[in-house]
Parts: structure tokens; sequence; C-alpha cells
């Protein structure tokens, strides 16, 4: 019977030399991006597999508005309706300058229809970039590595069984605890390519221009607001005291016609 550690060190290197083989995938042959598909190697029957393409789509725009606040609400809405969600929003004020910075993340599909109901009526972009990367051939290399590694450790399972001492046995949970670490790497990346490629990333950066207010301007401002208020102010203390307006201007009409008689 074959020892059980040289059954270790053959599957060992039999998958080690799975991971490098599956790092050198089949040459794709390209396809268009509206379709978002490729070729890979054809399958061992003969057949051609077709895979979709793994695309990430990140974008960023910036724009000027008039009002900041109904801009917001109608890129909210977009992103509600769309089933995306804010991942950062930020708020930024400056002299003469307040924006307003989010950054969506929105199901692939409808990223160009968030795009276009999002900046609705804007006539001129400061800045407009989309990026998209593809990731096919990282995503099926992850896949192939995921899946020799669970095919070691279900072996791996299959020996610990027949192990017939101790040693065997700590030798044997040894390499399924480096095995299992591998796997939780391995899916950890494959996890965050699915989230990448499925939704899709804007941050979008829109800004309404404030007046500037030098220390002069200020002042004269507040001078001239002071001067209504007081104004103001002084049509209230006549209204308050008019019977004695009345009063007074009843007695200098008096004194003025006595002195005319008198002089007469």
């Amino acid at each position: 019977m074959i020892p059980i550690t040289r059954i270790l060190v053959f599957l060992l290197m039999l998958a080690t030399f799975g991971c490098e083989s599956g790092n050198r995938p089949g040459n794709f042959e390209g396809g268009s991006d509206e379709t978002e598909k490729m070729l890979v190697t054809p399958a061992p029957d003969g057949q051609v597999q077709e895979v979709q393409r793994k695309l990430i789509k990140e974008g960023r725009v910036e724009f000027e508005t008039e009002d900041i606040s109904t801009t917001r609400q109608t890129v909210f809405r977009a992103v509600q309706q769309y089933k995306g969600y804010i991942s950062s929003d930020q708020e930024f004020k400056s002299p003469g300058r307040t924006s307003n910075t989010l950054v969506i993340r929105v199901p692939a599909e409808h990223y160009d229809d968030l795009l276009r109901d999002a900046t609705v009526g804007v006539k001129k972009f400061d800045f407009r970039e989309i990026d998209v990367k593809d990731v096919t051939e990282e995503f099926l290399d992850v896949e192939a590595r995921l899946k020799t590694k669970k095919e070691l450790e279900a072996r791996f399972l299959e020996l610990l069984k027949q192990a017939k001492n101790v040693s065997e046995v700590v030798e044997i949970e040894k390499q399924l605890s480096t095995l299992r670490s591998d796997i939780e790497s391995i899916e950890g990346r494959l996890n965050y390519l699915q989230n990448q490629v499925a939704l899709s990333t804007l941050s979008m950066t829109f800004y309404e221009r404030t007046p500037v207010y030098t220390e002069f301007s200020r002042e004269f401002k507040d001078g001239f607001r002071n001067g209504w208020n007081n104004l103001i102010w002084f049509f209230v203390f006549l209204t308050n005291i008019w019977p004695f307006v009345l009063l007074g201007l009843a007695l200098l009409i008096g004194v003025k016609v006595y002195r005319s008689r008198h002089r007469k």
C-alpha cells in the first residue's frame, strides 16, 4: 500500500500544476461590446463554448447646474428608479462655488439609462469619462483555480478518513487548513469580481456658482439692510403715536392761524 505522505505530495504537485495551467487560459476570439460575448477554447466534444464577457464599468462626470438642490433630487429619483444606491455623498463649499459629489452603484444593465436621466437638461459637461475594463480572463482563471482547490480538498477529506495514525491525521489536517485558507482567499476575489461586474460605479459631481462678497460689499449690504429695517421701525413708531401727531399738527395750524389774524 502506498503511504499517505506520498499521496499527499502527489496531490500537492497535482494542485500546483493545475493552478499553473489555469493561469494560462486558451486564446480568446474577440466579440463586439454590444453583445458582450467572447469565444473560448473549444470544448472536449469539439463544440465552441461561448462565454459572456465580464466587464467592469466605471465613470465620472462633472457639470454645472443652476439649482444644486433640484439637480440632487433629479439624481436621487433616477437612482431609485433603476434600483441603484448611493455609496458616498459629499458636499463641498468654497468661495464662489457649492458642489455635491455622489458615488452611485447601479446594476450594469441600467448604467446608461441612469446616466441619461440623472443628467437630463445638462448642455455641457466639464468632465466626462467612462472606463470599461474586461476581466473575463481573470474571472475564468479564478474560477478554474477555485475548482481545482475544491477538488483537492475533497481528496484530502477522503484521505483523512483512511488515516491510520495520529501523525497522518495531523499532516492531512495541516494541509486542509492551508487549502481552506487558499479557497477562502480565491472565493473572496471571485465575489469581488462578481460584485464589480454586476454593479457599475458612477461618480457624479455637480456644482452651483455663488456670489462672492468682499468686506466692503458685505458692509454696504449690511448697512442698506439696517437702514431699511430702521425705516420700517420708524413708521411703526409713528403708527403707535398717531394721536399725538394729529394733536401736534392741530396745534401748529392753530398757532399759524392765530398769528396771521393778530398781524391783520
